[in-house]
């Protein structure tokens, strides 16, 4: 019985645009919202060790972003309103008024970012390795920037080249992970069989949120309002958000928490996942008073 409720479950959401999968897990105890990050990642892949320790304590819901893992087939543009409203649609379907939520990347950008707009609905935050904090230097600005305008093309060659079980191991290796990961194989297994499914491209927020001078996606401005208790996890060997990013980020947010995890990369979540785990789990079973407004 203990291990039905901790095994997650899948429950669509409906849309005008398609269904949203969201993996749901524990039988009582107060909601957590995990959100996954960008590219070929999805709910599983990126909780797959999280949420059966937050279902013990938690109601957990894992939620697939449009376009990605059962989230699929989607009919529309998903940037970084209609992902906001994601969030919206799933709290509503089940119901709950206001929710701890989890993000990596992708996800801990929109996690802030919801908290942000709806205060009323967040009752914490965990973001790791957030993405919407970010700017680069002249000339490597453009280049994302076309990049991103040229989405079809680089989708296409990255699926080829990612259609490769080695380039996938290559990948993982230097970008995603600074140091042993015990699970390895199984990852990149993981994620060559998405990209053999369902292709490598990056989301429709990703390229949205660059513009050609400035980024169009940029949260440091506004992250003073955070409210809720927040912490942010990163690791100090991520070459894809800047550890000095995360802990400016941290400083701009009323007393948030900050934990540097040395020898880590970008996904610190499968890389470490039992310390990450703790830190998480810790956190929302000892979150401190709410800031004032």
């Amino acid at each position: 019985m203990i291990a039905e409720r901790l095994d997650p479950s899948e429950v669509f959401v409906p849309c005008p645009e398609g269904r949203l999968r969201v993996l749901v897990a524990g039988a009582a105890g107060s909601p957590v919202l995990l959100l996954s990050g960008a590219g070929v990642d999805n709910a599983m892949l990126s909780w797959r060790h999280l949420i059966p320790v937050l279902a013990q304590h938690h109601r957990v819901y894992a939620l697939d972003w449009p376009k990605q893992g059962g989230s699929r087939p989607w009919h529309g543009h998903a940037g970084v309103a209609r992902m906001l409203q994601c969030i919206t649609d799933t709290l509503d379907h089940f119901a709950v008024g206001r929710a701890d939520l989890v993000g990596l990347s992708q996800g801990g950008a929109l996690s802030l970012a919801y908290a942000i707009a709806e205060p009323g609905r967040v009752r914490s935050v965990v973001a790791l390795a957030p993405a919407g904090i970010l700017s680069f230097p002249p000339v490597v600005h453009q280049l994302l920037w076309l990049t991103a305008k040229l989405s079809p093309l680089v989708s296409w060659v990255s699926t080829m080249v990612y259609r490769h079980r080695t380039m996938v191991a290559r990948l993982a290796r230097h970008a995603l992970f600074a140091g042993p990961v015990d699970d390895f194989d199984d990852i990149v297994d993981e994620v060559h069989a998405e990209v053999l499914a369902n292709g490598a491209r990056a989301s429709d927020m990703q390229n949205d949120s660059i513009g050609f001078f400035t980024m169009n996606l940029d949260l440091r401005p506004r992250l003073h309002e955070i409210a809720c208790p927040t912490l942010f996890i990163q690791g100090d060997r991520d070459i894809a958000v800047k550890a000095e990013h995360t802990i400016d980020a941290a400083r701009r947010v009323p007393n948030a928490r900050l934990e540097i995890l040395p020898g880590n990369g970008h996904w610190s979540n499968r890389q470490s996942p039992e310390l990450v785990n703790r830190l998480i789990d810790d956190f929302l079973a000892n979150e401190p008073p709410a800031n004032s407004p």
